[in-house]
C-alpha cells in the first residue's frame, strides 16, 4: 500500500538523537580508503551490541553483520536473503565547516556523507534486531574504499556473496539538491562508469629560444586536449552519453626549456559498455595520431575503474514500494536524470540484482555540495534513511 505522507518508523524517530551522536562521532574521525580501522571497529562494536553475527576483515577493513528473521520458512521452503550496503571511507579534503564535530584528522573529512550512510544502516540494524519479525536473512554490508579504490570490487572478489549468498543487494546515497523526505530511483542506469587515462606525449627537449631544434610536446598536448573533445562531439551518438574530462596537465620545470614530455590525465564517464569501448578506442587513436602530426609520440594508459551502476527492474519496484510507505509515492522521483558521477556499488550490482536509490539531503545552499570542504550530511535525513531500510526488509522478507 502506498501513502502520500511520511510514515517514519516510530523507533527511528525515538532514537534519532542517539543516531545523530553516532554520526557526529564518525564525522569527527574520518579515515580514507582501506584505512578505516577505527571506523570499522566502531561499526563492528555497535553491530555486536545489537546481538548480530559479525564478520570483520573482508576486503581488509570491511564489516558484514547477519540477522536472521524469526519468521518460519516460506511456503516454497526457501528463505530469501538480501544485502544492505553502506560505504565507510572519507576523502582527502581539509574540512572547513568549523563544526563542533569537525574532522579531527587534518586533511581528511567525510565530504560525501558516508558517515550518514553508516549511521542509517546501523540504526536500521539496531531496530530490526530488537524485533526481527521477518522471514529470511539480512546482511548489513559496511564497505571500505568506495572513493577511487574499488572496495566493492574487492569484497565481491574475496567472496562476499559466497559467504553471504544474497538473492539481491541494495544501496542508498544521500543527494544534496533534493528535499529531505524525498527519494529518487529508477530501473537502468543511475550512475556512470568511471575510467581514467594518462597520455604521455614524448617529444625532444631543447632551448626555448630555438624551438625548431626540438619537438615540442606542449604544443602537441594542447592539440590533443582539443581533439579529445571531438570524440563525444563526433563519434558518440548524440542520444547517448559520454564525458571526457582532462583534469591534469603538466610539463617542464623552468621558463627557458622546452621539455621532453608533457602529460595529460583525466577521466571518462559513460553508461553503456559499447560507448565505453568506443571512447577508449578513439581516445587512443586520437592521442596517437595527433601527437604524430607534431612529430611526437603518445603513450596512453587507460584503466577501467568502475562499471556503470545499473538498477534491475524488479528490485527497483520493490525499493519503490518500500520507499512509498516511508515518504509517499508522490515524493519519489521515478525518472531521475542519471548522474555522471560513479559508484563502486556497481560491482555488487554486476554480481547480484538490486537497486541503488538517492535520499534527499536538502538544498545545496552555500557549499553544501558533495566532495566540498564545507559539506556536512543533513541529520534531518537520518530517520528517513533508517525507515527506508526497515521498510525494504519488510517488503522483501514478509512471510
Amino acid at each position: 500500500m502506498t501513502v502520500t505522507k511520511p510514515s517514519l518508523h516510530p523507533r527511528a524517530t525515538e532514537l534519532v538523537d542517539e543516531f545523530t551522536q553516532w554520526r557526529h562521532h564518525l564525522h569527527a574521525h574520518p579515515e580514507t580508503a582501506f584505512e578505516e580501522k577505527l571506523t570499522s571497529a566502531f561499526v563492528a562494536q555497535k553491530l555486536q551490541s545489537f546481538g548480530l553475527d559479525v564478520k570483520t576483515g573482508i576486503a581488509r577493513t570491511g564489516v558484514v553483520a547477519t540477522l536472521q528473521g524469526k519468521g518460519g520458512p516460506r511456503k516454497n521452503g526457501k528463505a530469501k536473503r538480501i544485502g544492505l550496503r553502506a560505504d565507510m571511507d572519507a576523502l582527502d579534503i581539509h574540512e572547513t565547516t568549523n563544526l563542533p564535530y569537525a574532522s579531527k584528522h587534518p586533511g581528511k573529512m567525510h565530504a560525501c556523507g558516508h558517515d550518514g550512510h553508516m549511521t542509517m544502516l546501523l540504526g536500521a540494524a539496531k531496530i530490526l534486531a530488537e524485533n526481527p519479525d521477518f522471514t529470511g536473512t539480512v546482511d548489513f554490508i559496511f564497505q571500505p574504499a568506495e572513493e577511487n579504490e574499488g572496495g566493492g570490487r574487492e569484497m565481491v572478489e574475496e567472496g562476499l556473496f559466497d559467504s553471504h549468498p544474497a538473492d539481491a543487494v541494495y544501496g542508498m546515497h544521500n543527494w544534496p539538491g533534493r528535499d529531505v523526505g524525498t527519494m529518487a530511483m529508477k530501473p537502468g542506469p543511475m550512475m556512470a562508469s568511471y575510467d581514467i587515462f594518462e597520455i604521455a606525449i614524448d617529444g625532444r627537449g631543447c632551448h626555448a629560444a630555438m624551438p625548431h631544434l626540438g619537438r615540442d610536446p606542449i604544443t602537441a598536448a594542447g592539440q590533443v586536449l582539443l581533439a579529445l573533445q571531438t570524440i563525444t562531439a563526433r563519434n558518440v551518438n548524440p542520444l547517448q552519453s559520454a564525458v571526457i574530462s582532462p583534469t591534469q596537465i603538466f610539463a617542464g620545470d623552468t621558463w627557458n626549456v622546452i621539455p621532453d614530455t608533457a602529460t595529460i590525465r583525466g577521466t571518462v564517464r559513460t553508461f553503456a559498455p559499447d560507448i565505453q569501448d568506443l571512447v577508449e578506442e578513439r581516445l587512443k587513436t586520437v592521442a596517437d595520431a595527433t601527437a604524430r602530426a607534431f612529430d611526437c609520440t603518445a603513450r596512453v594508459m587507460y584503466q577501467r575503474r568502475y562499471p556503470a551502476t545499473i538498477n534491475s527492474e524488479a528490485e527497483t519496484g520493490i525499493a519503490f514500494a518500500a520507499a512509498s510507505r516511508v515518504v509517499g509515492a508522490d515524493q519519489i522521483d521515478q525518472n531521475p536524470e542519471p548522474s555522471m558521477a560513479s559508484e563502486d556499488f556497481a560491482f555488487m550490482l554486476n554480481a547480484k540484482p538490486g537497486s541503488y536509490v538517492w535520499l534527499g539531503n536538502g538544498p545545496t545552499d552555500g557549499n553544501c555540495l558533495l566532495h566540498n570542504a564545507a559539506y556536512d550530511f543533513n541529520d534531518d535525513a537520518i530517520p528517513y534513511g533508517v525507515s527506508y531500510w526497515i521498510s525494504l526488509v519488510e517488503e522483501c522478507l514478509s512471510a
